[in-house]
């Protein structure tokens, strides 16, 4: 291992890793405040009375409320066609599809984002097959094409993705992504599509088949995280790296041994499946244990959502997930979402009720409040995922 790690960070040195800066979405708090708007949009929420009431490294390497998705997402940009043309996409470890808004979509989230205009690429080639694809909080239909796609240095040529010609709703209208880059195994890929890191691997992009995720919590940073292909960067965690097997190549599945509420194993007594996903906001389970996890934690439902005390975060217990006999601990101030604006604190519980059927599920994820405070690497040649405490 400590012969890897000298030689992962020579070749960071010298050049070889393929960084992608993530860059966290303007929470919609914050652009509230900013026009003046947070404190209607809390008294319209009952929110404010809540508040105050005094009870409470490379190589050549279903449903989220709305509000929840736009306030924590991390996303960086891509290149496809040549010339190319950029796109701002979501990098998910819970879906294995590449998608952007193509020229002949007429949808209203269309419209607000940069569409790919295949007349427009010289390496462009249409396939023609029919796509869809339902997210937990939209769905999107289009047609495939193919052509080459560059991110941060890297081109992978002849990579199908999806032109999205109709998306319905107001799920992706407000968000300020294009598309979604997944970056699952290859069994969740819609119509059969090749992801993206597959072929990167295919091409030999990269010489580690491996990925790795950091996530900031400096909201305010210009670059708030970093996906690396082909390898891990030492810097970005405390440690050294926890290996957890992938019990089933869709998601990047691990095993639970249990769930830990102030140091009493209080969920998964027996163990539970869990996947971790970059694109799921929050941290999520069966809504039965959710609800009684608010209430361990003193959280109270608040339209839609659950809230607890501000002046509550010191005094609430620790959650801790005991992933292959290690324990991973989130204290209130992880598991929670703060906003301040115009003499005001709000906080949001980190957890939401979420059931998945089987036989994919029932299924715990493990989003970007859990991610934050965990560095973690995705490793295709071993089918593991590698966990450490991150550095803030």
């Amino acid at each position: 291992m400590r012969r890897l790690l000298l030689l992962l960070l020579c070749l960071a040195l010298a050049g070889g890793l393929r960084r992608v800066a993530l860059v966290r979405r303007r929470s919609l708090r914050r652009s509230l405040r900013d026009r003046g708007q947070l404190s209607h949009f809390w008294k319209a929420h009952k929110l404010d009375t809540l508040q105050y009431s005094e009870d409470c490294s490379a190589f050549k390497e279903v449903s989220e409320p709305l509000i929840n998705y736009l306030d924590m997402e991390y996303f960086g940009q891509i290149s496809i066609g040549n010339p190319p043309q950029n796109f701002t996409v979501v990098f998910d470890t819970g879906s294995s599809n590449l998608w952007v808004p193509s020229a002949y979509c007429v949808s209203k989230a269309c419209a607000a984002h940069t569409r790919f205009q295949p007349s427009e690429s010289r390496t462009y080639q249409a396939v023609g097959t029919p796509f869809s694809i339902q997210y937990g909080t939209g769905s999107l239909t289009g047609i495939i094409g193919s052509d080459q796609v560059m991110v941060q240095g890297l081109t992978v040529a002849n990579q199908q993705f999806a032109e999205s010609i109709s998306e319905p709703g107001k799920a992706f209208q407000d968000a300020e992504f294009d598309g979604i880059l997944g970056l699952a195994y290859p069994s969740l890929a819609v119509d059969g599509v090749t992801p993206v890191f597959d072929n990167m691997m295919a091409q030999n992009l990269v010489d580690l088949p491996m990925f790795s995720v950091y996530m900031s919590t400096n909201e305010d940073s210009s670059a708030a995280g970093e996906l690396l292909f082909g390898g891990f960067d030492p810097s970005h965690f405390e440690g050294t790296l926890n290996w957890v097997p992938v019990t089933r190549q869709g998601y990047w599945q691990i095993q639970v041994d249990n769930i830990q509420v102030g140091g009493t194993v209080a969920f998964c007594a027996n163990g539970c499946q869990a996947i971790v996903d970059t694109g799921t906001s929050l941290l999520t389970g069966p809504t039965k244990d959710i609800k009684e996890l608010q209430k361990y934690i003193g959280a109270m439902p608040v339209d839609g959502e659950y809230a607890v005390v501000c002046n509550n975060l010191s005094t609430m217990p620790d959650v801790t997930f005991t992933i292959n006999g290690v324990l991973y601990t989130l204290n209130a101030q992880a598991y929670t979402l703060m906003e301040y604006g115009d003499g005001m604190a709000i906080c949001i519980s980190g957890f939401q009720g979420m059931d998945i059927a089987p036989p994919a599920g029932p299924l715990w994820i493990l989003g970007d409040v859990f991610i934050r405070q965990f560095y973690s690497v995705f490793d295709r040649g071993n089918d593991r995922v590698g966990l450490a405490p991150a550095v803030p």
